[in-house]
């Protein structure tokens, strides 16, 4: 493997693998209902200007960084951008294979890059690569059965994007593509020694790269046990490599519920016992540059897995869906001042009806917090209840007590979240989630009070889900629609407050419009909120101030009593 090279130099003859204590697939694919540029997006883009461009210079495909071991490779740094390499070589080859037969030239440049008999050149992720040599390698596999972490969705994703972008394309396009990934330049760098990739990669993501604290710490550590491992060396880098690899499947599982960094700050506070805690790399490299960080290190990295592996069940779609009061704050989102409890609450072994009491209440804090929108840190004012709830006392009492005392209290310091805060917030408009979220509950309420055995409705239940107004925002331009007056009074009080807010799919609020009132009441029929409208007024009634101020006081109410 040379220093300056070509993609298919690199790849030739080597067995390249990604290690498990790396990071899984994390690029994303366009998604049709967002604007919002993704890798896969960007690589593919950047090819394609590149192959209109008539450059006599070959495309530049950036550094990579090895570790031999033997004969194989591990790779430390550049892993995403191979992975997609890899699956786009093999898109290419599927689309012209169903053209024509490979020339010689082809199947030798195929076993260079993809697959030479058995030996496959580029391997994932053990987690992964199965559905990684099926889906994109072999091609064997067409269905989505199976894939059970978010990279293995990223992976089988990459290869679907790919292949429906080159499904039109000719030929020569697909010939000129092939040679201008396998001709890319590259630089590559191998080292024999773990302690000098680690030196590599903390040096290179030194100098402008941005990697996640939480790679970076990583990397530190198994530096620092190189540095000072002594006799436990092996066995300590042996034991951070099989933490990490296990953090990462995790990562794999909850990164679309969770960003990794947030959880290191969430051990933090949990290892420090306190919500105080931030600035993640600077408070470990303080503890890193102590005279023996070991300790430290080995503390620390299983405080980590203890916190994926909890939150991996926090978030994991079986506890989320038969558990109200998770499902909730799951879905109330926002919530980093909860999720240090809930990792104590695990990791002391609390019961799941006490856990399920915890987020009630924790959720309670937090809707509170956005629906009043105060300055004022609210981690301070729980920050001392947080450090009581030890595994010497895993009572939640004193969290409720606290919850309740920010109800009630007419303290200053603690009334920024009071009742009387709170019944102001909801009188006028809110921020659309927040909104969307209080209806959701209020949804729920209203088919739990009717016992009409419809089941509580889960939050992501409705695809799409929007915030209608039923008078809509710009008076309808035919007369007489519906509603009442659009004077300054009615446009400023009465249109964006929760008593003309209703929670509709897309397509049936864009169906809807500015359509007039009358138009619209026979379609509210598929929510209860909707239900609840349809009785409020008749079909030919007028959607007027009365009618809204009715409706919010009664839900304002309903927030009252359950927040």
């Amino acid at each position: 493997m040379e220093a300056s090279t070509t993609i298919q130099k690199m790849i030739s003859g080597n067995i390249i693998i990604v290690p498990d204590y790396q990071r899984a697939y994390s690029w994303e694919t366009p998604r049709e209902d967002s604007e919002r540029k993704t890798h896969t997006d960007v690589f593919l883009s950047d090819l394609d200007e590149y192959h209109g461009s008539n450059s006599k210079l070959p495309y530049y495909f950036g550094h990579f960084l090895f570790e031999e071991k033997g004969d194989k490779f591990y790779i430390i740094d550049g892993q995403q951008r191979l992975t997609t390499i890899v699956i786009f070589l093999s898109v290419l080859f599927s689309k012209l294979d169903k053209l024509r037969q490979r020339s010689e030239k082809e199947n030798e440049y195929f076993e260079d890059m993809v697959k030479r008999n058995s030996t496959i050149r580029f391997t994932t992720v053990d987690y992964d690569n199965q559905i990684f040599i099926d889906y994109v390698i072999n091609r064997n596999k067409k269905d989505k059965v199976g894939l059970e972490t978010e990279s293995a969705k990223r992976i089988v994703n990459a290869f679907d994007y790919f292949s429906e972008q080159l499904e039109t394309k000719n030929e020569k396009y697909l010939i000129d593509m092939l040679e201008i990934i396998r001709m890319a330049s590259c630089t590559t760098h191998k080292v024999k020694n773990e302690a000098e990739s680690i030196q590599m990669f903390i040096f290179q993501n030194n100098r402008g790269k941005n990697p996640s604290d939480l790679e970076i710490i990583k990397a530190q550590f198994m530096y620092s046990i190189h540095l000072k491992g002594g006799e436990e060396k092996e066995s300590l880098i042996s034991e951070i490599k099989n933490r990490f690899a296990k953090i990462y499947k995790c990562i794999s599982t909850i990164d679309s519920q969770i960003d990794e960094d947030d959880v290191l700050i969430y051990t933090l506070r949990v290892y420090y016992n306190s919500l105080m805690e931030s600035g993640a790399q600077k408070r470990i490299n303080k503890e890193l540059s102590s005279e023996n960080p070991l300790i430290f290190i080995k503390e620390f990295s299983h405080a980590l897995e203890i916190s994926f592996n909890y939150l991996n069940k926090f978030f994991s779609k079986q506890n989320r869906d038969s558990h109200y009061a998770i499902h909730s704050l799951c879905a109330l989102g926002g919530i980093a001042n909860a999720l240090p409890f809930i990792i104590k609450a695990y990791s002391f072994g609390v019961d799941q009806h006490t856990i399920e009491k915890l987020c009630a209440s924790l959720e309670i804090l937090i809707l509170r917090d956005r629906l009043i929108g105060t300055r004022a840190d609210i981690a301070t004012r729980i920050n001392e209840v947080f450090k009581k709830f030890t595994k010497d006392d895993v009572s939640i009492e004193s969290i409720i007590k606290r919850v309740n005392e920010m109800k009630f209290t007419t303290d200053p310091w603690l009334a920024y979240w009071s009742n009387a805060e709170l019944e102001r917030a909801l009188q006028g408009g809110l921020y659309h989630l927040v909104a969307k979220y209080l209806l959701w509950k209020y949804e729920n309420y209203l088919r739990d009070a009717a016992e009409s055995g419809y089941g509580f409705m889960k939050y992501d239940e409705i695809k799409e889900l929007e915030l209608e107004h039923i008078a809509p925002t710009t008076e309808p331009a035919k007369k007489p629609h519906g509603y009442d007056t659009y004077d300054e009074e009615f446009k400023t009080i009465y249109l964006n407050c929760l008593g003309n807010y209703l929670l509709a799919s897309k397509p049936h609020n864009s169906s809807m419009s500015n359509d007039p009132f009358s138009l619209k009441h026979p379609r509210y029929s598929i929510l209860a909120q909707q239900r609840e409208v349809q009785k409020l007024v008749p079909e030919n009634g007028t959607w007027n101030r009365d009618a809204i101020q009715k409706r919010k006081e009664k839900i304002v109410q309903f927030a009252m009593d359950n927040f």
